[in-house]
């Protein structure tokens, strides 16, 4: 299975620069929103790195059989499928679905690294499990 992983959580420095990267690569504009990684901060100083680890509860969840796992275990959102009813984005135990306004497709992570070559401190990576 191919998911996007972080080695070390206690080394994200907090930049952000993978929730940009992600964002821009999808939208092309940055707004954390749209990205499918957060970082976040329980105490305001320790990150905490949210990804996809392709559980496939959202794909469970989709009432229109949109999400489906391709043969590297990876779960991709059909955009012919998809009705945009969110449900997905709300079955996301990480709430790493993204979704530009309620009647877009959603986006997810489909593990393609991008953020893991923009994070400064090597700490994203795309793996086989």
């Amino acid at each position: 299975m191919k998911k996007l992983k972080c080695t070390d959580p206690s080394s994200c420095a907090f930049c952000l620069s993978c929730e940009v990267a992600c964002s821009e690569a999808f939208y092309k504009t940055f707004d954390p929103a749209l990205s499918c990684i957060h970082i976040t901060t329980k105490d305001g100083k320790t990150p905490k790195v949210n990804v996809c680890v392709q559980c496939g509860k959202c794909a469970r969840t989709c009432p229109n059989g949109a999400i489906t796992q391709n043969a590297k275990g990876v779960y991709m959102i059909n955009k012919k499928l998809c009705t945009g009813c969110g449900a997905c984005v709300e079955a996301c135990p990480f709430g790493v679905i993204a979704r530009k306004d309620v009647e877009s497709v959603p986006s997810k992570c489909i593990a393609c690294g991008i953020c893991a070559k923009a994070c400064p401190m090597g700490i994203l990576e795309v793996v086989e499990q």
